[in-house]
């Protein structure tokens, strides 16, 4: 068990005893494994927390905060019995993102200048061109409103193996939008009459693009940390982002003489399955919490029903999108059904229903 202020009255070393008090590496948590990882290591207990050895209380204190500290339970609805007790799958720290950053970075740069100096972008289709300006032009503000969501949420999480995950999952946002950015503006060199503001403007006020735009506006208005991780994960993710990267982008663009486009986006795709399977991992740790579980669960059907209903209509309002290539290798519906499925999936492994 863990020292507490109620249970030890000194701050002085060695006045309380701990898991690790004995152990010449220092290890004051419990270890998920046998032997605890570098990534808990750099992780756990980094945030402070008066639950748990900070015995003095809270060192620090933003002005103008709710009394007792920096960092409130009651930033989120949901409970847990040990907010200490989720570890992220994917093992992500500081060290680890930067370089996997790098190492997508790398490659998206070299695809980009192979396929210029090969004369790619030159042998589009002339309507897949246009379609890339305009609705690749526009996702990517989507990418940056979700990523945005989550830079905000990770400030609130209790702890600093939450905060991480919720961190790495924005700046993977972050690098996508910047890659989309970099990506259009360099095919735009190579092909006549492009326009770099199409993408912006239908994004404003394309009524395709709306409901979108109205989905993940309603994620970063909540006050609710946990609600925008979920909501983005579990719900939006499945529902519209894999639906347009997964079903649309990487489908399409081969048939309309586009090999270059997919390999910019696929790195999104393994970026989601990291931050879904982190996500999963913690939603289901709280659904299941030996004292919270029967409240968790209702919160996160009410969630799944509020963002749910936004991302189908997101999902719905995009359909004229897969009508306007030449060349269409797949249909809206059979995607859509995909995405369904991937859904149910998901919420079937967190026991949540819709």
């Amino acid at each position: 068990m863990p020292a507490i202020s109620s249970s030890v009255g000194s701050g002085a070393a060695g006045a309380a005893t701990f898991v690790g008090s004995s152990s010449r590496k220092y290890n004051y948590f419990e270890p998920r494994g046998r032997r605890a990882t570098h990534y808990e290591d750099v992780t756990v207990d980094v945030q402070p927390d008066p639950e748990r050895y900070l015995i003095q209380n809270w060192i620090i204190e933003f002005e103008g905060g709710k009394a007792g500290g920096a960092y409130q339970k009651d930033y989120t609805a949901i409970k847990s019995s040990n907010w200490h007790a989720f570890r992220a799958p994917d093992q992500e720290w500081e060290r680890t993102h930067y370089q996997r950053q790098s190492k997508i970075e790398t490659m998206v740069q070299s695809v980009i200048a192979n396929a210029r100096k090969a004369g790619a972008p030159a042998a589009f289709d002339k309507a897949w061109a246009t379609i890339l300006q305009k609705h690749l032009g526009a996702w990517k503000h989507a990418e940056f409103g979700l990523g945005t969501a989550l830079m905000q949420a990770q400030r609130y999480g209790y702890t600093q193996m939450i905060n991480n995950a919720t961190l790495t999952n924005s700046s993977y946002k972050m690098r996508l939008t910047q890659d989309i950015t970099l990506y259009l503006a360099e095919i735009g060199m190579d092909i006549e009459g492009w326009d770099d503001e199409l993408g912006k403007k239908t994004w404003l006020e394309d009524p395709i693009w709306q409901p979108t735009r109205e989905a993940i506006e309603t994620i970063m208005g909540s006050s609710d940390y946990l609600e925008q991780y979920f909501a983005i994960n579990i719900v939006f993710e499945p529902l519209v982002g894999e639906l347009f990267r997964s079903g649309f982008l990487m489908q399409a663009a081969a048939a309309n003489n586009d090999f270059v486009t997919p390999p910019v986006i696929s790195a999104a795709e393994a970026d989601y399955e990291r931050n879904l399977a982190n996500t999963i991992d913690l939603i289901y740790l709280l659904v299941n919490d030996e004292t919270h579980a029967k409240e968790n669960r209702a919160v996160f059907q009410a969630w799944l029903s509020k963002h749910a209903d936004l991302a189908d209509k997101a999902a719905a309002a995009l359909q004229p999108i897969w009508s306007q290539p030449h060349s269409k290798p797949v249909s809206f519906e059979q995607v859509k059904t995909v995405s369904h499925e991937r859904f149910a999936q998901i919420l079937g492994e967190l026991g949540l229903s819709r």
